[in-house]
């Protein structure tokens, strides 16, 4: 970064390069609040001082055919969208990294703990405190632009860009996700900012039982996913 540019200017320029990359969704978070976090390994943000956020819109129509489980065509747009995410991500993290700062991307989905389902950080996480979205009762991220319709990952960096605030929670009343979820999952419990751990918004054994039990042994899935309380959500459509 030269001299007479400032962070705002070069956080600008940052931003431009990653939706030049195929991003639908860019904001910055600072690490330092993020350091409370379950993290892997526990020192991980130490490096940096800024964490971007990236997310990428999925298709509508993938989300349409989504009845009672998840079909095979969602799954491949899931993954297909990991995939976009974590080459924007490694691309970003490489242009950081010419500019004189280290950079670290985290991949999309990438589950480290299958015991109890925690990957190095929470991209959902990084995404509230980038300003993307908010937690939403379905533990989330809800954006307004594309409710859960997206996927997101996150790269950490030591360059120094102007942080994103957190955004006003807006589920309000609304219990679509609760009334939908095929496993009796979610409590409805709103929060304003973010839920201290799982158990305030869900019983999560019951979603793990649902998608790892259940929707993952389909042949034409095999993987844990569901969709169903993203494809109810308001903001989605």
């Amino acid at each position: 970064m030269k001299n007479k540019k400032t962070s705002l200017d070069y956080t600008k320029e940052v931003k431009k390069k990653i939706f030049d990359l195929g991003a639908d969704l860019v904001g910055i978070a600072d690490v330092e609040p993020l350091k409370r976090l379950k993290l892997t390994p526990p020192d991980l943000l130490d490096p940096f001082i800024s964490a971007v956020s990236i997310g990428l819109q999925l298709p509508s129509a993938a989300f349409e055919q989504i009845v009672d489980r998840p079909t095979p065509i969602y799954k491949s747009v899931y993954q297909t969208a990991n995939l976009i995410l974590d080459q924007i991500a490694f691309r970003t993290a490489m242009a950081l990294q010419n500019d004189g700062f280290h950079s670290l991307p985290i991949p999309a989905s990438q589950v480290l703990d299958q015991e109890n389902w925690y990957g190095a950080i929470s991209q959902k996480a990084v995404a509230r405190m980038a300003g993307l979205g908010w937690q939403g009762k379905n533990l989330l991220l809800i954006t307004p632009q594309y409710g859960s319709r997206v996927r997101l990952v996150t790269v950490l960096t030591k360059a120094p860009l102007d942080v994103d605030g957190p955004i006003k929670n807006r589920c309000g009343n609304c219990t679509a996700c609760q009334d939908a979820c095929p496993a009796g999952a979610i409590k409805g419990v709103n929060t304003k900012t973010h839920y201290e751990n799982r158990n305030e918004a869900m019983y999560f054994s019951r979603c793990v039982e649902k998608t790892v039990g259940e929707f993952a042994k389909i042949p034409e899935i095999e993987v844990p996913i569901c969709g169903i309380c993203i494809k109810v959500c308001p903001f989605g459509k």
